[in-house]
């Protein structure tokens, strides 16, 4: 029996760079963001904000997607601007990087222990953005860094990256422990949500398309 001729509209093209950049400048920050999704987990990043450069350092590892950070805010006043503005960026260079979401696994979910916290992350990367935030830190701050930023963060994410993003907090005391659960579970959430698909060659949507709402 003949093989069939491959119907080239059905096969994911895997040659195709999935990678973005985003610049991104107003009164209160300058930011230069770079993404490959298909990287190894290379971070170099600078925000002026250790704790949270150190949070994006574990994002990038754990996603396996290389990011590239350079921010200047004005962190003198606060973190809450260059937070929020590096979350947008990020979010925007995910929806860039995808296209048009075709041969995406689209969900992804993880559930991290770190030392005695436990944090799940579930991720839609199905256009709309909705954020569900059940955590909380016993603490206002982790050193210097508000711990309100964390949930700031993701929710400016999930605006551009046009993403649900729900994070449940099962139970833990410190607060670094608490933002480090979060952000590794988020990044294995994003790198299964952000995967190729052998399975499914198309837009993974019954409307037939996936767009920012």
């Amino acid at each position: 029996m003949c093989p069939l001729p491959q119907d080239p509209l059905t096969r994911i093209d895997t040659s195709m760079k999935r990678s973005a950049t985003v610049s991104r400048k107003t009164n209160e920050t300058t930011i230069v963001l770079s993404i490959d999704l298909d990287g190894s987990g290379r971070a170099e990043i600078s925000t002026g904000i250790g704790f949270f450069d150190h949070m994006l350092t574990l994002l990038a590892g754990h996603s396996l997607i290389d990011v590239t950070v350079q921010c200047q805010g004005d962190v003198h006043v606060d973190g809450h601007h260059t937070v929020e503005d590096t979350g947008r960026a990020l979010g925007q260079a995910v929806n860039d990087a995808l296209g048009d979401r075709r041969g995406i696994r689209r969900y992804g979910h993880a559930i991290i222990p770190m030392d005695e916290a436990l944090a799940t992350v579930a991720i839609d990367l199905g256009g709309r953005a909705a954020t569900v935030w059940e955590v909380s830190f016993p603490v206002p701050t982790v050193g210097t860094f508000d711990a309100q930023l964390v949930e700031v963060f993701w929710e400016s994410f999930a605006a551009t990256a046009g993403a649900n993003f729900h994070a449940i907090l099962h139970h833990g005391r410190n607060g670094h422990h608490i933002a480090e659960a979060v952000f590794k579970a988020a990044a294995r959430a994003l790198r299964m949500a952000v995967e190729t698909d052998p399975r499914q060659a198309g837009v993974p949507s019954t409307k037939g398309t996936l767009t920012l709402k």
